[in-house]
């Protein structure tokens, strides 16, 4: 049987869908949402990583300010919007498995290197004593495996790898040093202090 087109909706598409997604915060909704969208506009048999990176990127603000705007954002965009003409031909005919090590079986479409992105960026939530993963834990995830589509893309732009993931980790620390996370007595995550003006 042929694999199927990611386009169920998350209530519809089963428990391993539910597990690879059950740490994800709700701001990581359209993220996931979107990745599934263009795997499907793009003909795509799965979700990969550099699926997540570009619907993170066209989502999440605070992923974008890790990369200080500019030629270096723009170029990026440039190569994921690429994706159905240039690289993402040889993509299409292969499962992303960077075979850096054992990783979560992709289920519902997700690449096994995405799943385990998507698992990942939860671990790192809670070893940050958070209850859902958002933004920067994911692209953090995606940074952790150098040879993933996400990482692919991000060199071709230019982008060093480690510096951003530096970025990433003050963001994370920013994030809760200026107020702008708390929890409440129940865990749940409410969003105080400086607001997004731009």
């Amino acid at each position: 049987m042929p694999p199927r087109i990611p386009q169920q909706s998350a209530g519809a598409s089963g428990p391993k869908h539910v597990g690879i997604e059950a740490g994800l915060g709700a701001e990581l909704a359209p993220v996931v949402s979107g990745a599934r969208r263009r795997a499907l506009r793009d003909g795509d048999r799965q979700i990969d990583t550099a699926h997540l990176l570009h619907s993170l990127l066209e989502c999440d603000p605070e992923v974008r300010a890790v990369f200080e705007g500019g030629p270096q954002l723009v170029r990026l965009l440039g190569y994921l919007v690429q994706r159905s003409i240039g690289y993402g031909l040889r993509w299409r005919s292969a499962v992303e498995n960077s075979g850096a090590g054992p990783v979560a079986a992709g289920g519902n479409n997700w690449s096994p290197v995405a799943a385990h992105a998507l698992g990942e960026a939860y671990e790192r939530a809670v070893l940050r004593g958070d209850v859902r993963a958002g933004g920067l834990d994911l692209l953090a995830a995606l940074l952790a495996d150098p040879r993933s589509r996400a990482a692919e893309v991000l060199g071709r732009a230019g982008v060093d790898l480690p510096w951003l993931l530096v970025r990433v980790e003050n963001g994370h620390e920013e994030r809760v040093e200026g107020g702008h996370e708390e929890r409440d007595g129940s865990g749940r995550e409410e969003r105080v202090g400086r607001e997004d003006t731009g």
